[in-house]
């Protein structure tokens, strides 16, 4: 999707006789590298196994800075013993003096929030490591103010094992509400013992899990997809392999869409890789299970050095679920309030949004699930001078953005029957008259049992000589809402414009700095 971000700045000022004050949008500058926070993997590479990537990234403190230019050195000289770590960035390389590499780094935002990637690293293990050497990737930025920072990231030599997931493909079919039965296997094909093992799953809604076990830690319960990792102590001998116990299973959610295909992966991680994979991945878990513990049976056929997989291609059982069954969900737009009234100048507040009218949910991750997107459309003669950062303007796609005319607003929540999402904005009155604005419910995916109700309007009266200006307006609905309010969710970027005097400029100047990034989405 193609990306613009324009930050404005107008300041305008004129002198006859009175010097006024204007309104004005402050300017954002790049952050400096205090304000940014940085974030790297930590690896375990073993000799003769394969190479591991180790990137920096950052991402600003607050949503309202432009990105800039700054300067990475990577201080290899705490692994340079028992690792080789090499620059992967072929488009911009490295420059290297000694264990010293120097990047220079021009940060790009990304399509969706402020992650880049600042550095990209692979890092393979010496032939002449030894198991459980250890230092640390010295990072230092700078940016173009002389700032400074400095992160750190670890390499770690484990033994080498490999692991593997015996079903490397299942197919599932249930009813809503239906249990399935589901055996997932992990077998030891290595030459080594593996002393402990983490399962990690992740897949659509229809993957409700039966049981939420003590040993295992959960995806939130308002999650639109379910994840979950559960750790084993079990010794695995070579040769030898372990099956969850019968207790496993999966539960398809009542509420789930249907007929509906759902998609999931399961995969077997030594702990080191699982932290590895955390590191990178920040898997939104931390629910933990109360239901007992889930146990690893042997079914067939020690070391204590760290081990990472050698072989973690085939690690993987990915899952396909059919649901049968016929329900969908129907959602209705809400505006509030209906009608909003206030004097030229005045900011005035403004809720969209929509109600799951249900019974299916809404928003949550499957083939036939309804995945809805409120669009607004503003009238001339008013200014969005606050947006929800998850609320993207319409063409260019900035999330956040001021002053544009249609916004497209989505949130990857799953709502139940019953449930609101809701986005608020500040329109500032700019002329007077009346005019009205519009809210649209499109869909991204699914079909919703009654269109008739997926558009509302509001009035807006702005008054030259006063007026309300915020009144309470009627109840909102556009079909389905019991009290009309709207429970506001994502980020606000929030701007509040300062009119002072009587304005008689002479003259004003300003100028609109646009800035075109290319993206990059970072997991």
């Amino acid at each position: 999707m193609p990306k613009q971000l324009a930050r404005r700045w107008l300041a305008g000022f004129g002198v006859v006789g009175v010097l006024l004050a204007a309104s004005a949008i402050p300017a954002f500058a790049a952050p400096a590298v205090e304000d940014l926070n940085f974030f790297a993997e930590d690896v375990v590479v073993a000799p003769g196994g394969p190479a591991k990537g180790s990137n920096l990234f950052a991402r600003p403190r607050t949503s309202n800075s432009e990105w800039g230019e700054y300067t990475v050195k990577v201080d290899r000289s705490k692994v340079a013993g028992f690792a080789d770590v090499r620059d992967a960035n072929s488009a911009a390389p490295c420059t290297e003096s000694g264990a010293i590499l120097t990047c220079k780094v021009v940060a790009e935002e990304n399509d969706y929030y402020t992650h880049i990637t600042m550095v990209d690293l692979v890092v393979r293990a010496k032939k002449s490591a030894t198991l459980d050497q250890q230092g640390e990737i010295k990072f230092t930025i700078t940016d173009s103010g002389g700032g400074s920072a400095t992160y750190h990231s670890s390499v770690s030599i484990g033994e080498g094992v490999d692991l593997a997931g015996i079903e490397q493909r299942l197919e599932l079919t249930g009813p809503l509400g239906g249990t399935l039965d589901v055996p997932l296997t992990v077998a030891n094909r290595g030459e080594k013992a593996v002393n402990s093992v983490v399962l990690y799953f992740e897949g659509g809604y229809g993957y409700g899990p039966s049981k939420r076990y003590k040993n295992c830690e959960y995806s939130p319960a308002d999650a639109f997809r379910h994840a979950f990792a559960c750790r084993f102590p079990n010794t695995i001998e070579p040769g030898g392999a372990a099956r969850l116990d019968s207790s496993f299973g999966f539960t398809v959610p009542t509420d789930d869409p249907a007929p509906n295909g759902h998609s999931g992966v399961a995969r077997w991680f030594t702990p080191a890789d699982w932290d590895e994979f955390q590191s990178f991945n920040r898997a939104r878990l931390g629910q933990q299970g109360t239901e007992g513990e889930l146990r690893l049976e042997p079914v067939g056929l020690q070391s204590r050095s760290r081990q990472t997989d050698v072989k973690d291609q085939n690690n993987g059982t990915g899952m396909r679920l059919q649901v049968s069954g016929d329900q969908g969900a129907e959602v209705a737009a809400l505006v509030t309030p209906t009608t909003a009234t206030g004097e030229v100048g005045a900011t005035v507040a403004l809720k969209v949004g929509y109600v799951n009218n249900g019974p299916a949910a809404v928003n949550v991750d499957g083939a036939k699930d309804l995945r809805a997107r409120t669009v607004l459309s503003l009238p001339s003669g008013v200014t969005a001078v606050r947006v929800p950062m998850t609320c993207s303007s319409h063409g260019d796609w900035v999330p956040g953005k001021l002053g544009a005319k249609v916004y497209h607003c989505i949130e990857h929540k799953r709502l139940a029957q019953g449930e609101k999402m809701g986005y608020e904005f500040g329109l500032r009155l700019d002329e007077a008259g009346t005019r009205a604005a519009q809210v649209q419910l499109t869909f991204d995916a699914g079909v919703d049992l009654n269109p008739a109700n997926d558009s509302a309007k509001v009035t807006i009266i702005a008054s030259a000589d006063g007026g309300s200006e915020n009144p309470g307006g009627d109840d909102g609905q556009g079909g389905g809402d019991t009290d009309g309010s709207l429970p506001i969710t994502g980020a606000k970027a929030g701007l509040t414009a300062a009119i002072g005097g009587v304005l008689l400029a002479a003259g004003a100047a300003g100028f609109v700095a646009t800035r075109r990034r290319r993206n990059r989405f970072v997991a």
